[in-house]
């Protein structure tokens, strides 16, 4: 059976210096995300590091709106899925409530983010970030997944500067 849905996304995402200290992390996960060329669309696989299980998820964003919706996957529909043209970012997700805390692989090697999910728009304004966070990013387009998977290094270098983070 497929599993869907929509909903409103209420988000606020955090620049952070370094991973957060291992003995924190209640579950990690590994995230590979492709985000399909000329779409809003990004398809996930995402596996639990201590299970071994792997969810597949194909999920559309659309910004203004700050919605978002998302399809559970099969393997084999994620296969079909995969085989667009996409551009990659893989991730390593920490859960630390009631953050949760990427850790970029690859080109993006060194950048560490945190997000913070709400149900209502009160919890969301009251929300006071834990310590280690540097900046809120949350309303810098720069640091959302669909501009990162196509960011050179150096640009991602000279925005974490105007931070004060070296990458």
């Amino acid at each position: 059976m497929v599993r869907t849905y929509g909903r409103v996304e209420r988000e606020r995402r955090f620049l952070l210096a370094a991973a957060p200290d291992p003995a924190s992390v209640l579950v990690t996960r590994e995230i590979l995300d492709r985000y399909v060329d000329g779409t809003r669309l990004r398809l996930r696989a995402m596996t639990d590091l201590a299970t071994g299980r792997t969810d597949y998820k194909f999920t559309q964003k659309i910004p203004d709106g700050s919605l978002l919706t998302t399809m559970y996957l099969t393997a084999d529909e994620y296969a079909v899925v995969a085989a667009l043209p996409a551009a990659t970012l893989r991730k390593t997700r920490h859960s630390v409530p009631p953050l949760g805390v990427d850790v970029f692989a690859g080109g993006l090697a060194g950048l560490v983010l945190a997000e913070a999910e709400f149900d209502d728009d009160a919890s969301l304004r009251a929300f006071e970030p834990p310590a280690g966070v540097v900046a809120e990013v949350t309303d810098d387009p720069r640091f959302t997944g669909g501009r990162l998977v196509r960011a050179a290094r150096v640009e991602v270098r000279e925005w974490l500067a105007e931070y004060g983070v070296a990458l």
